[in-house]
């Protein structure tokens, strides 16, 4: 937005940015959450309205139910719907008989992977990484290629590998950040170097672990990526993945990139994961935490009174991502805060007044009590603030 300055001044990093939702494979990897046929089915739903590029269904080979689910979630979708296999036949052939209209694939390439994992030589991953690859554009479906573990890769193999199912004619490449141990900056020059090497479309997967996935996500897309994978809450193995609405609202906010997502649902979407996978959204999170809008500090709380700008980012707002804002009472609230509520609820304060109540909310907050509307109304009450609602009635 044209009227602030700083950091905001360039947006011209990223072009162009495709979402690919891991919600329902990944995100389900998540310890202890398992996600029913029926939640998978409404989740995909949603994720299909929104204008999700790709919805990762999950691993077709899994099991019967795995397999069902994915097979209706991308005959029930408009959106490309994509089924995991590891470079074995039968889960490739699993993946192709579920329907879906993308495969990805992949194999580890670290040794650690290789050697203690896999069991398997460096030349046989790439056997089986071309093998695969191969199968999937026979049958004549998009393929994406993985080398898992790649941030934890001998640079050079790495670049064997890409260089192979490149020939091998996969459509994607996508380079996952397996154990979270990349930093943006290495990461972007390790995708700038793929970027270079093939023809083939960019992907990225990032992990939470050091909370840099999003970062390195947004990293990606800045060295010549064309799509980052995501879930919704971030959830997924250990610390999770890039959270969906942290690295959308990046892109479409910081970097002036239209996704095409419909981001009014985002909070919508970030509540039903919350809801069926049953790991709580801490209030602090950034984009659907229910602090990410709120405000008690009183210097704060007058800014955004008098212009929301001015202590929140400008351009991402409340309303961009289908939240609302909040003015919190407690122990720091000040008098424009007090003042706001108490017309919002058809009090009609004075000065003297509004004072007494501010007084009595920061004493009540100080206790570690929470000041409900119902707390407020009491003490405006115990003050005797007039209030409009029973002058109506009055004259009724």
């Amino acid at each position: 937005m044209e009227f602030f300055q700083g950091t905001l001044n360039s947006t011209s990093e990223v072009h162009e940015a495709r979402i690919f939702d891991t919600t329902l494979r990944d995100g389900e990897q998540s310890p202890r959450t398992s996600f029913s046929y029926e939640d998978k089915r409404e989740i995909a739903a949603v994720l299909d309205d929104m204008g999700t590029h790709v919805i990762e269904a999950g691993f077709p080979v899994n099991s019967d139910a795995e397999f069902e689910a994915v097979r209706d979630i991308a005959e029930s979708t408009s959106t490309t719907t994509c089924g995991l296999a590891r470079v074995v036949e039968k889960d490739v052939e699993a993946a192709l008989d579920s329907g879906v209209e993308l495969v990805h694939v992949f194999v580890s390439t670290s040794d650690v992977q290789l050697e203690d994992s896999m069991h398997a030589t460096r030349e046989q991953a790439v056997e089986r990484a071309v093998q695969s690859v191969e199968r999937v554009k026979e049958a004549g479906v998009q393929c994406m290629f993985s080398p898992m573990d790649a941030t934890r890769t001998d640079e050079a193999f790495l670049m064997e590998v890409v260089d192979a199912v490149s020939e091998a004619g996969t459509d994607w490449i996508n380079i996952p950040d397996t154990c979270g141990v990349a930093t943006p900056g290495r990461f972007r020059d390790m995708i700038a170097k793929v970027v270079d090497r093939t023809d083939a479309d960019i992907d990225v997967h990032t992990h939470d672990d050091f909370g840099l996935a999003a970062a390195n996500a947004l990293s990606g897309f800045e060295a010549g990526a064309s799509q980052a994978q995501v879930s919704v809450n971030g959830i997924g193995e250990r610390a999770g993945n890039a959270a969906y609405e942290e690295v959308v609202m990046a892109l479409e906010s910081l970097y002036d990139v239209d996704t095409g997502i419909d981001t009014t649902r985002i909070t919508e979407i970030s509540r039903i994961i919350e809801g069926k996978s049953d790991i709580p959204v801490p209030a602090n999170k950034p984009v659907v935490g229910r602090n990410a809008f709120s405000h008690e500090s009183g210097i704060h709380a007058a800014g955004v009174i008098e212009n929301s700008d001015t202590f929140e980012p400008g351009v991402m707002t409340p309303e961009m991502v289908g939240a609302s804002r909040e003015l919190v009472l407690g122990k720091h609230t000040g008098q424009h805060s007090v003042r706001e509520r108490l017309i919002d609820a058809e009090y009609e304060p004075t000065d003297e007044e509004v004072r007494e109540i501010t007084r009595r909310v920061k004493e009540f907050g100080a206790d570690d009590n929470r000041v409900t509307m119902e707390v407020l109304e009491e003490f405006a009450q115990d003050v005797g603030v007039d209030r409009e609602v029973e002058e109506e009635e009055v004259r009724a």
